[in-house]
């Protein structure tokens, strides 16, 4: 797990629509328009919630690998989380900073900070929840970690990472893909459960896409396999 370690020590069915309407005595409201009802939000203050769909597992195997990938996800995606805080610092730090000694100074302060807190828990990954993360830091910050290291690095230091991670066929380049790729599809599922179970703290995604348009394709396909069987 060393190329995870080295990037952290550098770094709804129902969507209400709201709009802003000025009252007489000039006090700005907010109101949720509801099927043409309107209600002022400083009567409710609701946070938006996906209304999720029942999975169906075709068989007991099927739903065991769900549950592995479950336990697996919910143990890094507070990496991920943690990835996309420290980058943001990072850049708005340095984006106050002027000369190169001075950039070079903190980035080196808070690699001393990271290694300290996290290098320990990093090296405890498996290969497939290094795999997991690696999505993961794309959701979370919009960008893979190869690309995240040659910004940081160079180019020739994040290609020999990930021609390393590929002997734990780990791939640095790997980008989240919920709509595609099936495992991406129940990842979001995962943390979208999570998330208004409150287990875990959720953290907008910078990359977009549709829960409900990938999740009903999904399922769609899930009821046409089992309709052929």
């Amino acid at each position: 797990m060393k190329h995870l370690i080295y990037l952290f020590l550098f770094i709804p069915l129902l969507v209400v629509s709201q709009k802003r309407v000025i009252e007489q005595d000039t006090t700005e409201v907010e109101y949720y328009y509801i099927e043409g009802d309107s209600i002022p939000k400083k009567i409710i203050d609701l946070d938006e919630v996906l209304i999720l769909n029942k999975l169906k597992f075709k068989n007991k195997d099927e739903r065991i690998k769900y549950l592995i990938l479950k336990r697996k996800t919910l143990k890094v995606y507070p990496y991920a989380k943690l990835a996309a805080e420290r980058l943001t610092t990072l850049n708005e730090r340095l984006a106050t900073l002027e000369k190169k000694r001075d950039k070079k100074r903190y980035a080196k302060k808070i690699q001393r900070y990271i290694e300290d807190e996290f290098s320990a828990e990093l090296k405890k990954l498996t290969r497939t929840e290094g795999q997991i993360l690696v999505k993961l830091i794309h959701r979370q910050t919009g960008k893979t970690t190869f690309e995240l290291i040659k910004e940081l690095r160079n180019g020739w230091r994040a290609f020999w990472f990930n021609s390393t991670a590929k002997l734990f066929d780990i791939s640095l380049k790997r980008e989240f893909d919920p709509m595609h790729v099936k495992e991406d599809f129940y990842i979001e599922d995962i943390l979208e459960r999570a998330f208004q179970n409150r287990k875990l703290e959720r953290q907008k995604p910078a990359i977009e896409f549709d829960f409900y348009e990938i999740s009903d394709k999904w399922l769609e396909e899930k009821s046409e396999e089992i309709i052929k069987e």
